[in-house]
């Protein structure tokens, strides 16, 4: 691969990239089943990128359904050092209000799928470090772009990650709410994890459309998400753009070498067929 390449990871609508040239649709196979779509090479700001809508074109694909590992060995696959993940969310405190984003620096888990959000086991054993599971370096490039092109940015924050696909109970959005919780969604955890043991930069553009349920005073219509979605969609193309140009020729940062130390099980007992799989992730440690 010539040049490190910087993923994006959303929604249909952030295929429209003013500038994106020399598109060219790949179809990738993985032996953890199909990713969500075929993934879109091309240039943008000067720099090879890879897009991929996480729900497939046409939102075909309910957040539980998503094929995280297949998604991000794709981006492996394909030389994606970084990724910015552009993300809808629900708003579980007041300052954080539709169509504000908030660059957010931690995860917590409400669902039920860890063996899925991991490429380890069968025959080889890994444990990352994920105390800080987005890559800082990125988020601040991210944080600063969104208030230079005039976002309302928030600097930091916990994203809830919860099952879906319907969204909270209001019993559960005040509790998150309470708790102190930041914002909420249903698909970023797991590419966050599958991003850190690929060793892929990953942070999160959460676009807030809405006050989730929490709010009593608040009441929010589909209408009223859909129009705050598209709003957030403007604003993220002009951040996505303006990003790119930003983030390093060469992939250096802590996030690159996060296997460096994780992998327990000694490489002469690595199953092949486990270490074929796992050609993209593992290739400098084999």
């Amino acid at each position: 691969m010539s040049e490190h390449r910087i993923g994006i990871i959303g929604g249909t609508g952030l295929y429209n990239l003013e500038g994106f040239t020399n598109q060219k649709w790949v179809k990738v196979r993985t032996p953890f089943g199909a990713p969500s779509d075929d993934l879109l090479t091309g240039k943008l700001a000067g720099r090879n990128v890879v897009f991929l809508a996480r729900h497939g074109r046409g939102h075909r694909i309910l957040p539980g359904e998503l094929n995280h590992r297949a998604n991000l060995w794709a981006m492996k696959k394909l030389g994606v050092a970084w990724i910015i993940s552009v993300s809808a969310v629900g708003s579980l405190q007041e300052k954080y209000q539709p169509c504000d984003i908030v660059l957010v620096d931690q995860f917590l888990d409400r669902t039920r799928r860890g063996p899925e959000h991991t490429f380890f086991g069968r025959g080889i054993v890994a444990h990352i470090s994920f105390a800080h599971p987005v890559c800082e370096e990125l988020r601040q490039i991210l944080l600063k772009t969104a208030r230079a092109c005039g976002a309302t940015a928030h600097d930091g924050g916990t994203y809830v990650n919860m099952e879906g696909p319907a969204f909270s109970t209001r019993a559960e959005s005040l509790t998150n709410h309470q708790l102190g919780y930041d914002v909420i969604g249903m698909t970023n955890l797991g590419e966050a994890k599958c991003a850190r043991e690929a060793e892929i930069a990953y942070a999160t553009l959460a676009m807030s459309t809405d006050y989730d349920c929490w709010k009593e005073d608040e009441h929010v219509t589909l209408a009223m998400i859909i129009q705050n979605l598209h709003r957030n969609a403007d604003m993220a193309k002009k951040i996505v753009v303006a990003a790119i140009s930003q983030i390093p020729a060469e992939p250096d940062w802590p996030c690159h070498a996060a296997l460096q130390y994780a992998i327990l099980t000694d490489k002469k007992l690595w199953p092949a067929k486990t270490k074929k799989e796992l050609g993209p992730v593992l290739k400098k440690y084999l």
